[in-house]
């Protein structure tokens, strides 16, 4: 089954995560930076929902960025989630996060969130029905009107110029200290066990869990960033 794969596969890497990817962190140095600017609109005492948190980073940045925030962090991986709760308290930002370690679709409905993050996240799922429903399930939290900001992996998998994208993609990723063998593994998996959709076609798909048409904010290599507004009606 795909989430009890992409589960365990996170749970196996939570402790060195972080370190993993430090030499790349410039790439979410970038994205936070973007995303507090998105999100400035809102008001002093937001309510964020922050899907598939992973070790925290978002939530890290946004609650520093923003003293009286709150964050609702939902993570299947409790290797990941475990991580998250360290840093937070080691921060002292703890008390102002509350913890779902599972999928978003046992989330209770609540009071609405004001906004919501899935960074990276919708990518795993591999049936446009299913990933629909995520999005969905995202919708029906967040208060009509509400700001989802979402990334993904994007790229037309047909186009001339995805080998070209893909290479400088992959040498990045060298460069970053990424293994052989994972880079290896890395270019096996789009398409395959990790969903590439193109802008276009992700847009749609967004579109049709009931947001209005999102807007990309964000690009590096193969990572996308869109945000959009929970609308009134399905399309």
């Amino acid at each position: 089954m795909q989430k009890e794969t992409v589960k365990e596969n996170f749970d196996n890497m939570a402790s060195s995560y972080d370190a993993q990817w430090e030499q790349l962190s410039a790439i979410n140095d970038s994205l936070h930076l973007l995303l507090g600017g998105l999100f400035t609109e809102l008001k002093d005492d937001a309510n964020i929902l922050c899907v598939g948190a992973g070790t925290g980073a978002e939530i890290i940045y946004l609650a520093q960025r923003f003293p009286g925030w709150r964050f609702t962090a939902v993570e299947p991986s409790t290797g990941m989630i475990k991580v998250c709760k360290e840093r937070l308290s080691a921060l002292g930002l703890e008390d102002r996060c509350s913890f779902h370690s599972d999928y978003l679709e046992t989330l209770p409905i609540s009071d609405p969130f004001d906004a919501a993050t899935s960074l990276l996240v919708s990518q795993f799922i591999l049936e446009q029905d299913e990933r629909i429903n995520f999005f969905s399930a995202i919708a029906d939290r967040l208060k009509p009107g509400g700001i989802l900001a979402s990334t993904d992996l994007s790229a037309d998998l047909n186009a001339s110029s995805y080998q070209s994208l893909l290479q400088i993609w992959l040498m990045m990723m060298k460069h970053g200290g990424v293994s052989p063998q994972a880079l290896e593994g890395m270019k096996n998996a789009y398409g395959t066990s990790v969903s590439v959709m193109s802008a276009n076609e992700l847009s749609k798909l967004i579109q049709a869990a009931g947001f209005d048409e999102p807007t990309r904010f964000y690009q590096v290599g193969l990572i996308n960033g869109w945000y959009c507004r929970k609308g009134f009606k399905k399309i």
